[in-house]
Parts: C-alpha cells; sequence; structure tokens
C-alpha cells in the first residue's frame, strides 16, 4: 500500500534511531556548570560566603594574633587551619542544607524529579558545586594565612598529600550530611535556622573560634562525633610544625583517628542521605 503523499514522515524517536540521550555522568557536569554559573550570579550570596570566613580570620586573629601558645606558635596561626575546616564546612554543609530546602519548598525538586533527568544528575552538580566553592574558598584563606599571618604551605609530598585526602573526606561528609540535613526543615523560612545552628554550636566546640586547650572535655567528647573536630585537628597537623604537636589533646596529630572518623561519616553521611532524602516539601507537594 502506497503512503499518501501528504503523509508525514514518523519521528526518529518513533522509527527506533533517536540519538540516545546523556548519561548521568555528563548531565550531572552540565548541571554542575550550571549550578556555578547560578551562584556566581547571586553576588550578595557568592561575596558573603568567601568573604566571611576571611572577615572571621582576620578578626580572630587580630584580637588574638600576638598570643602565643605553647610549641612556639601564636593563635593567629591556629586560626587559619580551623577557618580552612571551617570554610569548608561552610560551602558544602551549610550551602547545601539550606539551599535544598528552598528548591523543595519552591517546587524545584519536584519538577526535575518529573523530567527525563536522572537523579544522580542532581547530586553530581551539587557536588560541582560544593568543590568549586570548596576549592576557591580554601584557596583564598590559604592565601591570606601564608602572606599574613606565616603560615607555612606544606613543603613535602606526604604533607601535600595528608593535605589532600583531608580536604576530599571532609568535603565528601560535610556534603552528604548537608544533603541529609536539607530535609529537617519544615519550610524555607526555617531553612537557615535550623542548618546555621548546628553548625555554629559545632565551630565553637571543634577548636574553630575557641583554642582546643581552653575547652572542657565534655565539649571535646560531644564535638569528637563530628566530622568538623577532626578537620581542624587533621589540617592544624598538616600547616602547624611538629611542636605544636602538644597543644592536641592526645599530645599528637592522630592522622589515623581523623581518617577514620571522616571516612565513617561519609558512609554514614550516604545511609542518611539515602534514608531522609525527599525530592517533596512536607505538605505532599
Amino acid at each position: 500500500m502506497k503512503r499518501p503523499p501528504y503523509a508525514v514522515p514518523a519521528p526518529a524517536a518513533a522509527r527506533g534511531d533517536a540519538p540516545p540521550l546523556p548519561g548521568a555522568w555528563r548531565l550531572g557536569l552540565l548541571r554542575g556548570a550550571l549550578e556555578v554559573r547560578t551562584f556566581f550570579r547571586q553576588r550578595e550570596q557568592a561575596v558573603f560566603t568567601f568573604a566571611f570566613p576571611i572577615v572571621l580570620l582576620v578578626l580572630f586573629a587580630s584580637v588574638f594574633g600576638d598570643d602565643e601558645k605553647p610549641g612556639g606558635v601564636t593563635a593567629a596561626q591556629l586560626y587559619v587551619p580551623a577557618m580552612i575546616a571551617a570554610g569548608i564546612m561552610s560551602t558544602s554543609f551549610q550551602s547545601l542544607g539550606v539551599s535544598i530546602a528552598v528548591e523543595r519548598e519552591s517546587k524545584q525538586l519536584r519538577r526535575l524529579r518529573g523530567t527525563p533527568m536522572p537523579p544522580a544528575a542532581y547530586f553530581l552538580g551539587k557536588i560541582w558545586l560544593v568543590l568549586v566553592t570548596g576549592v576557591l574558598e580554601t584557596a583564598a584563606l590559604l592565601a591570606v594565612g601564608r602572606h599574613l599571618y606565616d603560615v607555612d604551605l606544606p613543603s613535602g609530598a606526604g604533607d601535600w598529600f595528608a593535605f589532600g585526602w583531608i580536604f576530599v573526606l571532609g568535603l565528601t561528609s560535610c556534603t552528604l550530611l548537608g544533603i541529609a540535613i536539607s530535609s529537617v526543615p519544615k519550610s524555607a523560612q526555617s531553612a537557615s535556622s535550623v542548618v546555621t545552628l548546628p553548625f555554629q554550636v559545632l565551630q565553637f566546640i571543634s577548636g574553630v573560634y575557641i583554642v582546643i586547650t581552653s575547652l572542657s572535655d565534655w565539649m571535646l567528647n560531644v564535638a569528637s562525633l563530628f566530622p568538623l573536630k577532626w578537620m581542624v585537628q587533621g589540617l592544624r597537623g598538616v600547616f602547624l610544625p611538629e611542636s605544636a604537636r602538644v597543644l592536641e589533646p592526645a599530645g599528637s596529630t592522630e592522622f589515623g583517628m581523623v581518617a577514620l572518623v571522616l571516612g565513617a561519616w561519609c558512609i554514614g553521611g550516604l545511609v542518611l542521605c539515602l534514608l531522609t532524602f525527599r525530592w517533596k516539601s512536607n505538605d505532599g507537594r
């Protein structure tokens, strides 16, 4: 039977020869580029994210910078690795915890879930955003610490390797915890308070704002349950001289324990994400 001359050819998808859709990794990279562009277009948010830890570092170092601690290091030098760790957690845990809660409340997550995009691509996009902002934040704090407070950069391959795995494990664990805690706020309006409160408390009891030797035992015990304290401790071991080990509660940096706790939180954070993440808001819409 001849096809009528006015018949329209079947679409490529109907003939079965349509080009395959991009995979999750490709879409995740594209989604990450979109996330990064969107982040930097919001200039106030970008400036605040990068400037806040730097301003705190300068303020604390200006107030306590001349205080010399046991081990021959100054308070200013102690604040540099502490603020780097806090900056890593800020660009991952705090940033994702708030932004994902807002996207869920505004129905963006539900609309994305209804598209052909694999769910993994959404999370890969967030990971790319966290990686870019975390690297830039860390580089800025390193530059300030090196030029203003004479903090030595790692001199050998071993120290750089230690810095690398602490950064990766810390960023990964805090990213997963940020995704998990984004399901806790009941609304976008409460997201900032719900996420910021535990982050601020952890900074006080983990040796970020207050020198670790000034904290009570119960504070250290609570802080030891979470990744921030171990990130701070590990980075002190990377950037401060051997003589500064006397400031650590155990008398050493305990790199093995740092890796163990951060690795455990990577696994625990992933489990929490799988158990708690929601695409819909609390009202089911």
